[in-house]
């Protein structure tokens, strides 16, 4: 699929009236920010990808404060969660099946944050999640997919920074993971997920919506950690959207700011 292609969206339904968030924009007419992108073979997505900043390390427990109870991270199953790596990407999976579904759900993560809007830290992305050739030729690709014009059409500017006022929304939240192939060399997972996307701010014209895909990650053991040669996408599925009050700009951005999203997934 070409640079111009499109997928598929699944829309929150808004309200009718007047009262329709963000001044009742809908998204007319936008490429959209989940658009794949195919170089020599590897395909690759062009995110509008998941704000949150992707801080790695921790304590798994919170400290104790007078005679509350102790308080703890939801624990992941199976293997021990993995430290932070490069740029507090989550780094060294266990060789395993169980390695492979943690890596592609962490890197569906990371490829869905705001992160790879901005060059300096979309370079550092591709370099700790990809494999060497695969970086090679995605880079320079990467940086045209993700021009100015392509920038200002989800509101933001040539850095890739919102407006004063305005929060850029964008992650990526995993619901599942499933093992279609695996050797102790290479694994094919598919991630399903739900996205959240769009602005949040009084003048925004796109408001933040979700949408409902699954992403297919080719993984190779390289070094010591799962990396991926190569990623497709695919809509859906989707659930019936249900009739929940669409929140107002502030209380997304409000949201947005109170709740990190995970570092580690699985």
């Amino acid at each position: 699929m070409s640079l111009g292609d499109d997928t598929g969206r699944t829309r929150t339904r808004l309200p009718e009236a007047s009262g329709d968030p963000y001044g009742g924009a809908r998204r007319n007419g936008r490429s959209s920010s989940r658009s794949l992108v195919t170089v020599v073979g590897v395909v690759v997505l062009l995110i509008a990808a998941i704000a949150f900043a992707n801080r790695g390390g921790g304590d798994s427990d919170a400290e104790e404060g007078g005679d509350s109870p102790k308080a703890a991270a939801t624990a992941p199953t199976g293997e021990k969660p993995v430290s932070a790596g490069a740029s507090g990407i989550p780094a060294g999976f266990a060789h395993d099946r169980q390695g492979a579904e943690s890596a592609a759900a962490n890197y569906s993560v990371v490829l869905g944050s705001d992160g790879m809007f901005k060059k300096e830290s979309r370079h550092s992305i591709l370099g700790a999640i990809y494999t060497p050739d695969a970086t090679e030729k995605l880079r320079p690709a990467m940086d045209q997919a993700y021009s100015a014009d392509f920038l200002s059409k989800l509101g933001l500017d040539a850095k890739g920074n919102p407006p004063q006022g305005s929060t850029f929304v964008s992650r990526t939240i995993p619901v599942g993971t499933k093992v279609e192939q695996y050797d102790d060399n290479s694994a094919r997972v598919a991630v399903w997920y739900m996205g959240l996307i769009g602005m949040s701010g009084e003048k925004s014209t796109d408001p933040v919506t979700t949408t409902w895909k699954t992403w297919t990650f080719e993984l190779q053991w390289i070094d010591g950690d799962w990396k991926i040669s190569a990623d497709t996408q695919k809509d859906g599925p989707a659930p019936v959207p249900g009739d929940d009050r669409a929140a107002s700009s502030e209380e997304i951005s409000k949201a947005v700011e109170e709740y990190g999203g995970f570092t580690y997934a699985r």
